[in-house]
Protein backbone atom coordinates (compact mmCIF):
# COMPACT_ATOMS: atom_id res chain seq x y z
CA UNK A 1 0.00 0.00 0.00
CA UNK A 2 1.08 3.20 -0.67
CA UNK A 3 1.78 5.72 2.13
CA UNK A 4 0.56 9.22 2.72
CA UNK A 5 3.26 11.03 1.43
CA UNK A 6 3.47 8.79 -1.29
CA UNK A 7 -0.04 9.99 -2.34
CA UNK A 8 0.23 13.58 -1.43
CA UNK A 9 3.03 13.55 -4.10
CA UNK A 10 1.16 11.81 -6.65
CA UNK A 11 -2.15 14.67 -6.06
CA UNK A 12 0.28 17.58 -6.26
CA UNK A 13 1.64 16.22 -10.08
CA UNK A 14 -2.15 15.39 -10.69
CA UNK A 15 -3.15 18.94 -9.74
CA UNK A 16 -0.58 20.23 -12.73
CA UNK A 17 -2.28 17.79 -15.40
CA UNK A 18 -5.94 19.45 -14.24
CA UNK A 19 -4.99 22.74 -14.39
CA UNK A 20 -3.88 22.42 -18.00
CA UNK A 21 -7.61 21.20 -18.70
CA UNK A 22 -8.87 23.96 -17.49
CA UNK A 23 -6.64 26.51 -18.87
CA UNK A 24 -4.41 24.93 -21.22
CA UNK A 25 -3.70 25.59 -25.11
CA UNK A 26 -4.90 22.68 -27.60
CA UNK A 27 -1.20 21.72 -27.62
CA UNK A 28 -0.35 21.68 -23.52
CA UNK A 29 -4.01 19.82 -23.48
CA UNK A 30 -2.17 17.23 -25.84
CA UNK A 31 1.10 17.07 -23.90
CA UNK A 32 -1.11 16.71 -20.93
CA UNK A 33 -3.12 14.19 -21.62
CA UNK A 34 -0.55 11.77 -23.63
CA UNK A 35 2.04 12.48 -20.32
CA UNK A 36 -1.07 11.72 -18.12
CA UNK A 37 -1.34 7.90 -19.75
CA UNK A 38 2.56 7.95 -19.19
CA UNK A 39 2.04 9.03 -15.66
CA UNK A 40 -0.87 6.97 -14.42
CA UNK A 41 0.95 3.61 -15.93
CA UNK A 42 3.83 4.41 -13.97
CA UNK A 43 2.14 5.00 -10.87
CA UNK A 44 0.02 1.85 -10.67
CA UNK A 45 2.79 0.12 -11.66
CA UNK A 46 4.89 1.43 -8.70
CA UNK A 47 2.21 0.70 -6.35
CA UNK A 48 1.76 -3.03 -7.83
CA UNK A 49 5.55 -3.59 -7.25
CA UNK A 50 5.27 -1.94 -3.91
CA UNK A 51 7.75 0.36 -5.06
CA UNK A 52 5.47 3.05 -4.23
CA UNK A 53 8.67 6.09 -4.04
CA UNK A 54 7.92 9.65 -4.51
CA UNK A 55 11.41 9.68 -5.90
CA UNK A 56 10.46 7.03 -8.56
CA UNK A 57 7.82 8.68 -9.84
CA UNK A 58 9.29 10.99 -12.50
CA UNK A 59 12.43 9.14 -13.20
CA UNK A 60 10.14 6.32 -13.87
CA UNK A 61 8.20 8.94 -16.59
CA UNK A 62 10.72 10.12 -18.23
CA UNK A 63 11.50 6.69 -19.00
CA UNK A 64 8.19 5.69 -20.07
CA UNK A 65 8.65 8.66 -22.84
CA UNK A 66 11.58 8.05 -23.74
CA UNK A 67 10.62 4.57 -24.86
CA UNK A 68 7.98 6.15 -26.93
CA UNK A 69 9.61 8.95 -28.53
CA UNK A 70 9.88 7.49 -31.75
CA UNK A 71 6.32 7.76 -32.15
CA UNK A 72 6.44 11.27 -31.54
CA UNK A 73 7.14 14.33 -33.91
CA UNK A 74 9.83 16.98 -32.99
CA UNK A 75 7.25 19.29 -31.68
CA UNK A 76 5.11 17.20 -29.81
CA UNK A 77 7.66 15.83 -27.95
CA UNK A 78 8.97 19.65 -27.56
CA UNK A 79 5.34 20.06 -25.74
CA UNK A 80 5.83 16.80 -23.75
CA UNK A 81 8.78 18.37 -22.57
CA UNK A 82 7.88 21.40 -21.22
CA UNK A 83 5.05 19.66 -19.49
CA UNK A 84 7.61 17.59 -18.04
CA UNK A 85 9.34 20.99 -16.72
CA UNK A 86 6.73 21.93 -15.32
CA UNK A 87 6.30 18.76 -13.24
CA UNK A 88 9.84 18.60 -12.39
CA UNK A 89 9.23 22.22 -10.88
CA UNK A 90 6.19 21.32 -8.77
CA UNK A 91 7.97 17.75 -7.47
CA UNK A 92 11.04 20.10 -6.39
CA UNK A 93 8.29 22.46 -4.36
CA UNK A 94 6.57 19.39 -2.70
CA UNK A 95 10.12 17.81 -1.90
Amino acid sequence: MASAAFNDYVQSLEQVFDEVVATGSDDELFASGYLRGHFDLVVAQLELNDHASADAVLPSVHASVEQAKHELAPADMAHIQAMLNRLEAVAAQVA
